[in-house]
């Protein structure tokens, strides 16, 4: 990113710009240029320390050899480029050899050298057989898992049925009596609502909130299987605070 910034601001000002104009510019685009740099240097960093693990796939660049090489790509070129302009008086012209010796050979070893060698190494009999190999047995995994979520979730399904027709039985007279307990008159609801609680503690040490869902839904049908067109859900309040159980707000009633 110097390299290029030197090259930028020297040909800005051999266009004719003030240096003044000049910094102006770059000093305007340092937000751009860090952005770039952190995304460059991310990928980088990834594609060195990660893609080119697997020895067998990649037997040349994962060795130490070439990993010197490929990160000191950029000074060799700085390098070359001052080899190059040995003997070079003016300052300008000696700043943008080093620049573009820096540019030319990162680009050529990271752009055009390193992705050839990488696409070599893919080819080859030994590194398709382990990455065939590789994938055959991720994929294997994976749907391993998969059928074990699913299996999980089956027996989840099943053991939740078991409980609800276990509970069927045995909540049938506490819902019976939940919904003699909505039809009290005003004077017997506070002795209502404090039965009602004791049975939804007890529904809840039962089968937690599954179980008191269950009895609730059986008290709500047997209350308008006795001719109660309309039903006022008392017991959403009644339970609020037990377990986990929450009333419910007025727009789900």
């Amino acid at each position: 990113m110097v390299c290029v910034s030197c090259i930028l601001a020297l040909a800005l000002h051999q266009a004719g710009f003030q240096w003044w104009l000049v910094f102006s510019l770059s000093g305007h685009s340092a937000l751009v240029i860090l952005l770039l740099t952190s995304v460059y240097l991310f990928a980088l960093f990834r594609g060195v320390g990660q893609a080119q693990q697997i020895q067998v796939e990649h037997s040349l660049t994962t060795t130490t050899y070439y990993m010197g090489f490929y990160v000191a790509a950029p000074l060799l070129g700085g390098l070359a480029g001052i080899l190059g302009m040995i003997g070079v008086s003016d300052p300008a012209k000696f700043l943008l050899g080093i620049a573009m010796g820096t540019l030319g050979t990162t680009f050529t070893v990271w752009v055009v050298v390193d992705p050839i060698v990488g696409l070599i190494e893919m080819l080859l009999p030994a590194s398709r057989k382990h990455r065939a190999e590789r994938l055959a047995e991720a994929e294997a995994q994976r749907r391993a898992r998969q059928e074990k979520r699913e299996r999980l979730l089956t027996e989840a399904f099943a053991r939740e049925e078991r409980y609800r027709q276990q509970w069927q039985n045995k909540l049938r007279p506490q819902a019976e009596r939940l919904a003699a307990l909505l039809a009290c008159d005003a004077p017997g609801f506070a002795c209502a609502e404090r039965e009602a609680v004791d049975i939804g503690a007890e529904a809840w040490r039962l089968g937690g909130l599954s179980c008191m869902r269950q009895l609730h839904d059986m008290t709500i049908a047997i209350h308008r299987e006795k001719g109660h067109a309309k039903t006022v859900d008392y017991i959403s309040y009644w339970w609020d605070g037990i377990g986990d159980w929450r009333k419910l707000s007025l727009g789900q009633m």
